[in-house]
Formats: C-alpha cells, structure tokens, sequence
C-alpha cells in the first residue's frame, strides 16, 4: 500500500506504477494507492521485481512528491521436487568386490531457495537395489552393501534412486532417478573340461600337421580372462601329436606331428591340460587355475600304398656290362591286413629311363642298353610300386645308379706335342717335360710310365727320361743339331697306364731344330731366317716390309687418283662436243651402220603417238623382215626422220630394249648448232650444203647426202 502524507483522503490525489511487471503482474489502486498481483508469481522464474511509484495531483497533473522506488521480493515455497539433471545413470564395478567398494555418485537439483526454509535441502535413499548397494543420504554416493558378487551368477543390477527435498520430512517433494550397474569380470574362475576323456578316431592316412580333433574346458570368465593355453602332457603319444587354441573359440585343436600307422600301433592315450593365460593373484587362494582331460585316440585301418624298404636305392654298375645283367633290386611291401601283392615299372620321364628295365614282379633291375661312364656317369630315375588289389594305390622311390670305370681308353700327351731344341744344345740337356691325360676315371694311385718306342731307341738323337711321377724329361743325345741337314725330328713316345687291363698309347712329339743365343733364347726357328743376313735382327726385317707396303699403297693411290682427274675433266668440259654423247660401251658398225640405234627420238615431243610398243622387254616374236623403202632423191629430213620412225615401230624386235636414248638436243656451243630442218622457217631451196665439207670426215655423209640432193634439183639455177 502506497500513501502520501499529502492525501487528505478527498480524491485529490492519484497515483501511478511504473517499472518491472507494473500493469502486466502488478496493478496499483490510484485512489487508495493499495498494490495488487493480478497472477501467480514464480520466485524461480523471477525473485523480486523493480517499481516506481508517484502520488500526482488530479487537477494539475503535478507531481506531489519526488517519485521513490521500491521493490518486491517474491518469497519462496516449496513447489519444486528434486530432479537428476544426468539421469539415467550407468556405472561398472568388479565383481567379488568387497562391502563399500565405490560405484558411482549422483546429484538432484532442486530449484527452490536453499537459503529459505528446508525447500531445498535434499535427501537420497534407495528404493530398489536393495542388499547389493547402499547410498550416502547427503552426497548420494553409491556403494557395494554385498561382498563376493558374482558376474557368473548375475551380470546387471537396476537400482532406483530417490531424492527428496524438505530434508525428507513428510510433505517434502521428491525425484527418482535410475542407476544401471554393472559387474566387470575377473578372472576368478579356472577352466574345466565338462568331461574327463575324450575319444578321437583317426585315419591313418591323416597328413601330418592336419588337425584331427578338438577338445574344450568351459571357463565362465570373460574376455582375456577366459582365454585358455592347451598343452599336452609329457606320457604315451605326446611326441606324435600337438595342440594348439583356437582364439576364436578357445577350443584346443589336436594335430599330428608325426604319420599313423595302424599295423604299428592301433591306439594312443595322452593328457592334456588346460589353464588360464592371464591370472589373477586375488585368486590364488581359490585354487590352480588348470585342469586336465584325457584323450584317447584310436587309429583308423585304411587302404595304403607299398612301402618300399629304403627311403632311396643306390646301385653301381660296370660300363660296357652286357644288355640283361641285373645291377640290383628294390623291394616294395603292402603292409595292410590283407597283403596284396606289389607292380614294379619304371617312371618313364625321358629317354634316358630307357637305358634300365625292371621285373614287374621280383623289382630287379637290368641294363637294356651299352652304358658309357664317359658320357654319362650317373642315371637318377625312379621306380613306382602299386598294389594288384588297388592299382591307384602307388608309391615312389628314387634310384641313383653309379656307372664304375672300366680302362678302356689308353692315356695319351698332354699339350704341348711340339717343342724345339737349339742348334748349339750339349747332351743330356732336358728340353721338354711332359705330362699325361686318361679319357678314363683314373683310380687312386694311378701310375703313367714313359719310354721311347722300340724303332726310335736306337736313334741317338733324343730320348725319354720317366720320373716315375706322372711326368717325363725330352733329353737330347748329341751334341748340337744342324737346320740345313734336318729341321724337324719326330719322336715316337709311348705311355702306358697301371689299371687293368693296361692301356698304352704312342704319341709321336714334333722336335724344331732352332738358333738361340749362347744363353739359350731361341733367336729363329724358321729354315728361311738361314738365308737372311746374319746382322738383321726380325724386328727390322718387319720394318723394312711395313715401309714396303706403305709405299706400294702411295703410288697406287697416286695412280687412280690421277686417273679419275683426267676423267673428269673431260667429262666437265663444257667446250667439248661430246658432252651430251652417251656411251654404251659397244663398238657399232661404224658410219654406215644407222640400225644401231633407235633415232625416233628425233621426233617433234609435240607428236602424239598412236601406237605405243614397249621397248624395255625383249619380244618373243619372230623377227619381221625389215622393209627399206628408197629414200628418194628429194626428200626431206623430216620424211626421212618419219619414216625410220615408222619402221621401228613395227619392228618389235629392234633396240634398244632397256634404254631410251634421247638426241632431241645437242647441249650449248655446238659449232653446228641445230642439224633438224623440222622447225626450219626456210624451205630446202634456200639452204647451203657446201659448209658440211668443211666439218671434216664425220660429216661427209651428210655432205654427200645434201650435196647429191642439190645436184639432182631441177629447180634450182646454177
């Protein structure tokens, strides 16, 4: 209520609101000046609002007093329950988890004033979950009330949360929120095999490293602490097998290291244990973390191939051993219950399987072919056994047969077969050692022997000194040898070897009779150095020869170099009048002979020819008889010309056949310039003939020609 000592209680006075809510939330009296809320308030919406209130007069519209300022505060009630802003809640803890262990902490918010009355002062309690966990009624810390819960017995846990404001009194509001509450694992449990033994059966045709069964030990843990090692004890039949887990399903599988036999063992027995990789020390006191199982596994009888008695044969045998002879056997056995008798073939690859057979029946192997150590010393094939009751059933075994040595090749000289001997050599001087080769496998201890043979022995020109080490001296017999007598000396040597049967072989050594210095270096071993100055070294003998040639190759050189000048300038010269002559390079008839050559191409190019025969192939026709008419004593050049022209061209057979030779123009400068009266602006009459006399005797014909021609004119006036 407002009021102004000015108001006399006569309606004088009016007054007004302003500021926040005024007219909206508030309304004023003007009379009385009494203050009113004309709708619900909400402290949490809005705690006090700001007003200005003003007594004015009603006659003037004046102000009465200075305008004040006041404000309302809006007190609070409880009408606001407690809420969980981060509700639903989810929280985990271990399992086997010890009373009090923490889980989690929640919080309610209520919107009330706290610092009025207990609106706001909130209390948590549980109102399902209850054992398992308890909560702090004032910081709402969720706690395990139970101790040892198990994850394997129960996983998940909802537990309902309760906050209520008023401090929990009656008549207080309140919010519920959930809590989904989790229990982790631990690996407190160890695996177990569900049974003791386990029964495998296997075939005994099982590859190695195959697996051939698999076992499993439950462990109700999870994650990591549910993985499980399989090993398998040391005892019956551990060593043919192994085991290994399976990551995905933990599952032991067991493979086989070794083969199966069921005609050597039909069963084995085996333990196998089975613990947790990851433990927990926690848990130490429960027990050991492992369990064992037994596993019996029985072996399977199957149909099975041959089984050769070694795992690879070797034979040896003699070359040149007859065609037949049996080198050895391979023996094969079907070791099944019901042993069925054994095929043997060869495994035919290439050819040179060929050189061996084998009895299909007893496995023996003999030669089918001459063998030759020297050039092939060792065959490798291989020889397969199949079951009669079951062909398909095969196995394979390699064979390596060693081709021994039989002496059958003489040993033979080493290079060198040639040496030299000076001419000025003293006796008992060694020239040449020599060594020994056998085409043969030549044994330990193999001893060659040298000697001369019978009809060079009593030559005393050289001979053999054996040093009984595979090796042997040329010695010379005399003293100094002479080239211009003899030049070469043959010496038959023979070799013989110590095997059996013994081989020996002649081999004959060329000896070069040669002049050395006093020291012994060999200076000419050629009969025509002889005849050379004796004061001519061979290094200026090739000097001298080298120039030789050089100054041969000069003055060739200088020859046809002057050759091809001549030539050119005679065919460069612009001068000369036969510059456009074309040579054939065959010798005509002479003058008078003018079917040589084809002198159509005398003709005007203007001219169309009609008939058109080719020139460059030789026609098979017979050769047409060549018609001459007579020139008459008044005809023309160009009559002339024409008429040469059509006789060619009826004449297949005239030449040339490959060339063309074309006489239409006569180069620049001749002295008789154009000799062609075709495109001539004067006529016959009017031409002199007399100045061919002066051309000398390559024109005569045409002088006497023309010259005839004239004489003959009727017309013309002497």
């Amino acid at each position: 209520k407002l009021h102004s000592d000015l108001d006399k209680g006569v309606g004088t006075v009016k007054y007004t609101l302003s500021g926040d809510g005024a007219g909206t939330v508030f309304t004023i009296d003007e009379t009385t000046g009494d203050i009113h809320a004309i709708r619900s308030l909400d402290r949490e919406e809005k705690p006090f609002y700001t007003l200005r209130a003003q007594a004015v007069d009603v006659d003037t519209k004046k102000p009465l007093e200075p305008e004040s300022e006041f404000i309302i505060k809006v007190q609070d009630i409880n009408d606001n329950e407690p809420k969980f802003l981060d509700g639903p809640y989810a929280a985990s803890v271990p399992e086997m988890s010890p009373v009090g262990a923490y889980v989690l902490q929640v919080k309610a918010t209520d919107a009330d004033d706290p610092t009025y009355g207990n609106s706001a002062r909130v209390v948590y309690s549980i109102l399902q979950g209850q054992p398992y966990f308890s909560i702090d009624p004032k910081t709402g810390v969720i706690r395990t009330a139970l101790p040892n819960m198990d994850r394997e017995v129960k996983e998940q846990y909802q537990v309902l949360i309760q906050a209520k404001d008023m401090g929990g009194q009656l008549g207080g509001l309140a919010g519920t929120t959930t809590v989904n509450i989790t229990l982790t694992d631990v690996n407190d449990n160890p695996p177990r095999f569900p049974k003791s033994i386990f029964h495998l059966k296997v075939p005994e045709s099982s590859h190695v490293g195959s697996a051939i069964g698999r076992i499993r030990a439950v462990d109700p843990d999870f994650g990591q602490n549910a993985e499980i090692e399989y090993n398998i004890v040391p005892g019956d039949g551990g060593n043919l097998f192994d085991i290994t887990t399976d990551e995905n399903t933990q599952e032991g599988v067991i493979k086989l290291k070794k083969p199966l036999d069921f005609e050597t063992k039909k069963a084995y027995t085996f333990k196998v244990e089975a613990s947790n990789l990851h433990l927990d020390h926690r848990f130490h006191s429960v027990g050991p973390f492992k369990d064992t199982a037994t596993v019996k596994i029985n072996v399977l009888d199957m149909d099975e191939p041959p089984v050769f008695s070694k795992p690879t044969y070797t034979m040896e045998v003699y070359e040149d051993t007859p065609v037949g002879t049996i080198i050895g056997a391979v023996t094969a056995q079907d070791l099944d219950a019901g042993s069925s008798s054994v095929r043997y073939f060869i495994d035919w690859k290439n050819d040179v399987d060929n050189y061996f057979t084998i009895d299909a029946t007893e496995g023996t192997v003999a030669t089918n072919e001459l063998l030759d150590r020297e050039s092939t010393a060792q065959y490798n094939f291989s020889i397969i056994a199949s079951k009669v009751s079951n062909p398909l059933l095969t196995s394979k075994v390699n064979v390596i047969i060693n081709v021994l040595d039989v002496n059958e090749f003489p040993p033979e000289i080493s290079v060198p077969y040639e040496t030299s001997v000076c001419e000025n050599a003293k006796p008992g001087q060694v020239i040449q050692t020599v060594t020994a080769a056998d085409k043969d496998l030549s044994p330990a201890g193999q001893r060659f022997s040298f000697r001369l043979s019978a009809e060079a022995s009593n030559k005393p020109n050289f001979t053999v000194l054996d040093y009984r080490n595979n090796t042997a001296g040329i010695e010379t017999r005399r003293n100094g040898y002479n080239r211009r007598q003899q030049e070469l000396y043959f010496l038959p040597v023979v070799i013989e070897d110590s095997s059996y049967p013994v081989q020996s072989s002649t081999n004959t050594m060329t000896i070069r009779v040669c002049r050395c210095d006093s020291d012994g270096t060999i200076l000419s071993c050629n009969v025509e150095a002889i005849f050379l100055p004796v004061g001519l070294s061979t290094g200026a003998l090739i000097a001298i020869l080298l120039c030789i040639v050089i100054l041969l190759v000069i003055v060739v050189l200088y020859v046809a170099l002057r050759r091809q000048k001549k030539k050119d300038t005679l065919m460069t010269s612009k001068e000369d009048i036969r510059d456009n002559v074309i040579h054939y390079d065959d010798e005509g008839g002479g003058e008078e002979d003018t079917q040589a050559f084809d002198i159509g191409a005398l003709r005007n190019p203007k001219v169309i020819e009609d008939n058109k025969i080719r020139r460059d192939i030789k026609p098979d026709t017979l050769r047409f008889p060549r018609q001459r008419p007579p020139v008459e004593d008044n005809t023309d050049i160009r009559d002339f010309i024409n008429q040469r022209l059509q006789e060619n061209d009826v004449d297949p057979t005239a030449p040339p056949y490959d060339s063309l030779a074309t006489y239409a123009y006569e180069g620049n400068g001749s002295v008789a310039e154009s000799l062609s009266s075709i495109d001539s602006l004067t006529t016959e009459a009017d031409q002199d003939y007399d100045y061919l006399n002066d051309w000398g005797p390559r024109f005569k014909m045409l002088a006497d020609m023309f010259g005839e021609e004239e004489s003959y004119n009727p017309d013309k006036v002497t």
